[in-house]
């Protein structure tokens, strides 16, 4: 039996094509708000419920309560803010109860049924969520640069976005659902990650797939900083290893269409949700889930989680050791199951790695396998 999304029920505000012509002619009418491309992912990933409880963009009263509380207004966990800044000049032309036309180009995309509007304390957002105000933090840096008023609403999908990119590996959550149910998996694992594979990865993986059905492969390939890998080579990374290294019917991949926030511990809360709403029972936490430099400490984000009641949360975090190669033990290994020194240990930063690939290196083979360096090293290159 599938676990059950996030509040309960997947969230569905995709309008039925025999109600979108009506909705698309009253939004000629409408005052119209031009969105961004991360904007627009928000807007379609509470649509199709990746980002269930959310029916739309956060009023003030869930805001402040996750900001605060790291829970919504009725108590249900969530950490991180989905919001939608407009200027005060724009806020000012909007009334609470009038239906906005959200749109992207020249096209309409969604419609927002705007309950409210409200100012809001950026460095108290920075603070909270980031642990940080300082602007050099590439998730603080895109906060800053938001709008001062936020709207809030539920919304209503009229178009999805025409993904080009990795169209084979985009399922919505009802289909990763049906996925699921049709291979019969019933503990499932997710893994998040908006890096490459490496050895230290598929050690993680192959160690949760020991307890689980099944290995639910869920790479990124939203907004990230632009020293980032770039994403097509973290698919292919992916691509290149998967029939070597995984059971074939015990693993699956789709992407995860979220932007990067770079919000560390409260970031790996908010990406188990997201993968309970896809049909996880569990989620790996490995080393300094979605931190950035040193804002973080390396197993803050697992110790995260010990402050929710696991059963309001309903995903079970799986959380792992840093991992090495040993050249004693011949194999990948962790300081819990290691019993020789750090002399014998190989291990990069991936700061170090992507210095190494810049350069035309390949990382050393006990770290990476061959053909997944000879993909990295490409797409460095470019």
């Amino acid at each position: 039996m599938l676990i059950e999304p996030h509040g309960g029920q997947l969230v569905n505000r995709i309008v039925p094509e025999d109600k979108q012509a009506q909705l698309l002619a009253a939004a000629e009418n409408m005052p119209q708000i031009n969105l961004s491309n991360r904007e627009l992912t928000e807007v379609e990933n509470i649509a199709t419920g990746l980002y269930s409880p959310l029916t739309g963009f956060m009023n003030q009263k869930d805001y402040q309560h996750v900001i605060e509380d790291m829970q919504l207004a009725n108590g249900l966990p969530w950490t991180i803010p989905v919001v939608l800044g407009v200027s005060e000049a724009q806020a000012k032309s909007l009334t609470i109860g009038q239906d906005i036309a959200l749109t992207a180009g020249q096209e309409v995309y969604a419609i927002l049924h705007l309950e409210d509007k409200y100012k809001y304390d950026k460095k108290q957002e920075a603070k909270l969520v980031y642990q940080t105000t300082e602007k050099e933090h590439p998730g603080v840096k895109k906060l800053y640069q938001r709008d001062n008023i936020l709207l809030g609403g539920k919304i209503s999908l009229l178009k999805k976005i025409d993904h080009h990119r990795f169209r084979h590996y985009r399922l919505e959550p009802s289909g990763v659902r049906e996925m699921i149910k049709e291979k019969g998996w019933e503990r499932v694992v997710g893994f998040q990650t908006r890096n490459p594979i490496h050895r230290a990865h598929e050690y993680i993986q192959k160690c949760a797939l020991e307890i689980c059905d099944g290995l639910l492969l869920t790479p990124l390939v939203g907004e990230t900083k632009s020293s980032d890998v770039p994403v097509e080579y973290r698919i292919e990374s992916y691509e290149v290893v998967m029939d070597k290294i995984y059971p074939q019917d015990r693993m699956a991949l789709t992407v995860f269409p979220a932007p990067m926030r770079y919000a560390g511990p409260r970031e790996a809360i908010f990406h188990a949700l997201c993968r309970k709403n896809l049909g996880c029972t569990h989620f790996i936490v490995g080393r300094d889930h979605a931190g950035v430099g040193d804002y973080y400490g390396t197993y803050e984000a697992q110790e995260l989680f010990d402050q929710f009641d696991s059963d309001k949360l309903g995903i079970a975090p799986l959380c792992f050791d840093y991992s090495f190669y040993c050249k004693e033990c011949n194999s990948m290994a962790t300081k819990k199951t290691c019993p020789h020194d750090s002399d014998f240990h190989i291990s990069l930063s991936g700061t170090k790695v992507r210095g190494m690939l810049r350069a035309g290196k390949k990382p050393p083979k006990e770290l990476t396998r061959p053909e997944v360096a000879e993909v990295l090293v490409k797409g460095m290159a470019q």
